[in-house]
């Protein structure tokens, strides 16, 4: 099982650097209590981006995304600058005028994307001297390199999504077979077939194969689909962990495993859909892996005023203490050679932290593990 990690702080918001750590994880029933991840903290690089049209509003849209960037304000001499209405939006502190924000004692960098010349002087009249400048070309090749790099995240989790697709082939072989094979059965006896009455009953049976075939093909398609759109919505967390563990029983065999489910009605949190199946999907068939000899897998979602916890726990091998600071690190795996990619939980650390979310673990070696999801409730534009 690839899992454990350490509990990471939450995405920054409101123009300043919200750190809370996540409920306490399910604990097993056992007379030790697990061992769970404590809080990283993270000290993040203050900016204030200067200019909020094209290019202040791109520059924002990324940056607010990367946990260790904290954007303490955007200023632009245009008070309808598109950029200032979608940092209202994120929740970032829009300032009246640039002396104001380059002024704040707080800020580490200044990003100035306004394109005007003369604010250069202004700069080095009026920044504090810790504070670095960057400005025209710079800026400019700055936003290039953060695109880029955005860009190839995304490429990462549609490439580790395919190759989990790839692990699904013999269960997909399997249920795709059981079907056609009836309808084989069913064609055949339907060549000498003279009642009618019978020929009705199979044909119906015929058509309701082939409807179980083409659901299955349509699950796997929506799921390995490219994501067309990165903005999030409301999602109803029990449905997407119903449709997650319909996906992951492709990937491992659910024989000899309980399935336990403790959902809170109605919990919906802010994120994105799809990418919020791809976690689901990752963390189950991670759970179900764990249990080699049976188990039980639990699947809890709760609510609270401002969030929602989801919560995914196996009765498994459980994850020793000296890996859990690894576990989240890109190409680490404890599976066989062929067997994982080593980047499921590297790409859900990431699409968490896109949705503003945290991810912790309680782990204990013999006993089990539990991933504690949190989510805030309240729908990012």
């Amino acid at each position: 099982m690839t899992s454990s990690a350490p509990q990471l702080s939450e995405q920054h918001q409101a123009g300043r650097a919200l750190s809370r750590p996540s409920p306490a994880a399910h604990k097993k029933d056992s007379a030790a209590p697990m061992t769970t991840t404590h809080l990283t903290d993270v000290t993040p690089t203050k900016i204030a981006i200067l200019g909020a049209g094209r290019g202040g509003t791109a520059l924002l849209d990324l940056l607010h995304q990367i946990p260790a960037i904290e954007i303490i304000g955007i200023a632009d001499c245009n008070p309808e600058a598109s950029g200032l209405q979608r940092a209202r939006e994120l929740r970032v502190p829009v300032a009246a005028h640039i002396a104001e924000l380059i002024q704040n004692h707080g800020v580490q960098l200044i990003l100035d994307v306004t394109g005007d010349p003369s604010l250069g002087a202004i700069l080095r009249r009026q920044a504090r001297p810790e504070a670095d400048v960057l400005s025209g070309s710079a800026s400019r090749m700055l936003w290039e390199l953060v695109q880029h790099e955005s860009t190839l995240q995304a490429e990462l989790l549609h490439a580790e999504k395919l190759a989990g697709i790839g692990s699904f082939a013999a269960g997909i072989a399997h249920d795709i077979n059981n079907p056609l094979q009836l309808i084989l059965g069913l064609a055949e006896n339907l060549e000498d077939e003279t009642d009618l009455k019978t020929v009705h009953a199979q044909a119906a049976d015929i058509i309701a194969a082939v409807k179980r075939t083409t659901a299955i093909c349509r699950d796997l398609t929506s799921y390995a689909r490219r994501s067309a759109s990165q903005n999030h919505s409301l999602v109803p967390l029990n449905a997407r962990l119903d449709e997650a563990l319909k996906i992951a029983r492709y990937a491992v065999g659910f024989h000899d495993i309980d399935i336990a489910k403790q959902y809170t009605p109605d919990a919906a949190a802010s994120g994105h859909p799809d990418e919020l199946l791809h976690v689901f999907v990752n963390l189950i068939t991670n759970a179900i892996q764990a249990m080699s000899d049976g188990g039980t897998l639990t699947l809890r979602t709760t609510i609270e005023p401002d969030r929602a916890t989801i919560q995914v726990s196996d009765t498994g091998c459980g994850i020793p203490s000296d890996l859990f600071n690894a576990i989240f690190e890109p190409f680490f795996t404890t599976k066989p050679p062929g067997k994982g990619t080593g980047l499921g939980l590297y790409n859900i650390r990431h699409v968490i932290h896109q949705m503003h979310g945290t991810i912790a673990v309680a782990s204990d070696v013999g006993i089990g593990s539990t991933f504690t999801v949190t989510l805030p409730r309240t729908a990012q534009t």
